[in-house]
């Protein structure tokens, strides 16, 4: 497989004689005693986990001997015993003979694992004077808090921590750009399935490094780490373990499983992959969907190079320069000037369309006609309507484009008026900056479509447009489905118009996205089943 793509890196081949997935889910385990320790290993084990890390550092208090034969006698799985020092980014700051004492009784007393810091190691086989019990194996790790460095300075790493007598080789680096995961990925495959090394973790750190985690199984990964609850990490950017398994498929990732996302910033609050992976999974597709936080557009395709990486939803901001870095745009998209679904083909080359303005413009039709046919058989019911587009970029381009096409009259607004003129330009309308939109009132029965980020989490509180304006409009619909009902759409419905939510446009504009990904006819039932909530 080819992933990185950059001065000095060989491009990875991978697919030929590789295994299932056998990686760990391992669940941090943290708290301020012991009984809550044994209390949250018993939750890890309900939720699927595989394997407890025990992190000893954040006990209040530690009695050695006793503490430890508890931890492990009643844990319910495997445990891997960490006591991390503050050097390192842990909680323990007394002196190293007592947290190696502490280790080594983990060791003695039948711990599955211990972990002990590069930095540290050497002091600590010297400490042991190498004993341990066949059972136990030793992790020895790196921890990078600032940046992820290249493949020659990883691959150099995996060397000094497997000289230090490690059983196991983890390392942990940080995601500045997500193309820094290619490294990482390069790194674990090239120790599991061409060096044949000891096994190896590796994660990237952040929301830049997210599909690390949860890509273990497809490169390799000895373990990955899920938390029992959101927010209560033990490094940043865990998911959680009901994410990994119920949200992402984990156990059923493997060498083969293709790579789809979405590409965005922010991207988080997508809600695609609850669509993708539960229909991936329904129909027998080898895939997963993840969130993909993108800087650059042209960066990321230029190191996420392979068919393995087969198909990308786009959203705010990248959708028009997604569509510069097509090889071949489907004329719809070409004449909207921007792309919100790319699939890559065998050949490396990359395939763009836009479906928002299918899944727009019938969600709007539908809510003017008050059923679920949408245009009658007299036309659109959009038709001499005056539209009126908040936004001129990717979004905005596709709902003007349209509109007109349904024969409104269409009017960008825009916070800079040049570009609202230039889309305006292209669709024979009007252009207001956004300053001017509360007092544009030329004729009541006007739609009125938000197309930019304005009122989404974490700005619930924002519109884009006074209260008092929107009595001039039929309906208002605002792409922003998180939250489902924004600040505009409260606004409208008190105001009296018909209102349309960003959920409508969502699943109707991931129908087609879905066919494109697999071939295979849309479950609209199932994704209107799981957006029900929203």
């Amino acid at each position: 497989m080819e992933i990185a793509v950059e001065s000095g890196v060989r491009p990875m081949e991978m697919g030929v004689g590789m295994g299932k997935n056998q990686t760990l889910i391992c669940a941090p385990i943290m708290a301020d005693t012991v009984d809550q320790m044994v209390e949250l290993m018993h939750k890890a084990k309900f939720k699927g986990a595989d394997i407890v890390e025990v992190r000893l550092d954040h006990l209040k208090s530690l009695d050695h001997r006793p503490d430890i034969e508890v931890l492990i006698r009643q844990c319910p799985l495997p445990t891997l015993f960490t006591y991390r020092p503050t050097w390192e980014g842990g909680e323990y700051n007394g002196d190293e003979e007592s947290r190696f004492e502490a280790l080594q009784l983990a060791m003695e007393l039948g711990a599955d694992h211990i972990d002990i810091e590069l930095k540290a190691a050497h002091e600590f086989m010297n400490f042991t004077r190498g004993n341990k019990p066949e059972k136990c194996k030793i992790i020895v790790s790196s921890h990078n808090y600032e940046y992820t460095p290249s493949v020659e300075d990883l691959g150099n790493l995996v060397a000094r921590i497997q000289a230090a007598g490690a059983d196991i080789v983890k390392f942990a680096t940080t995601a500045l750009d997500i193309t820094d995961v290619a490294r990482v990925f390069q790194i674990t495959v090239h120790s599991q399935f061409v060096d044949r090394q000891v096994p190896i973790i590796a994660m990237v750190m952040g929301e830049r490094g997210l599909m690390s985690r949860i890509l273990c199984p497809k490169f390799g990964g000895y373990l990955t780490f899920g938390t029992l609850e959101e927010g209560k990490v033990s490094a940043p950017g865990q998911p959680t373990i009901d994410e990994l398994i119920s949200l992402y498929n984990f156990r059923s990732i493997d060498t083969d499983t293709k790579v789809f996302g979405i590409i965005g910033k922010p991207v988080s609050h997508s809600k695609s992959p609850k669509l993708y992976n539960r229909a991936f999974k329904e129909d027998g597709i080898n895939g997963v969907f993840v969130h993909l936080l993108v800087d650059d557009v042209n960066k990321f395709f230029d190191t996420y190079s392979s068919p393995d990486f087969s198909g990308f939803s786009c959203t705010i901001p990248h959708k028009e320069a997604a569509l510069a870095r097509c090889d071949e745009v489907d004329p719809v998209a070409k004449s909207i000037g921007a792309v919100n679904c790319l699939i890559r083909r065998l050949d490396g080359k990359l395939f763009g369309c836009n479906t928002d303005y299918v899944g727009a413009i019938s969600s709007i039709e539908i809510g003017l006609q008050g059923s679920q046919n949408g245009a009658t058989h007299t036309g659109s019911p959009l038709a001499g309507k005056l539209f009126v587009v908040i936004g001129a970029g990717g979004a905005g381009k596709a709902l003007a484009y349209g509109a007109k096409e349904k024969g409104a009259r269409v009017v960008i607004a825009n916070r800079s008026y040049d570009r609202a003129r230039d889309l305006a330009e292209l669709v024979g309308g009007k252009a207001l900056t956004l300053a001017e939109l509360s007092n544009f009132q030329p004729e009541t029965g006007m739609i009125l479509a938000n197309t930019t980020s304005i009122g989404m989490q974490p700005n619930i509180e924002e519109t884009p447009i006074s209260k008092e304006a929107l009595r001039n409009y039929e309906l208002v619909f605002d792409a922003i489905y998180t939250p489902k009902i924004t600040r505009l759409l409260r606004e409208a419905q008190e105001a009296g118009s018909k209102i349309v939510t960003g959920v409508e446009m969502f699943i109707g504009q991931a129908y087609e996205q879905y066919e494109r990904f697999t071939g295979l006819p849309a479950p609209k039932q199932l994704f209107r089943d799981i957006m029900a909530d929203y």
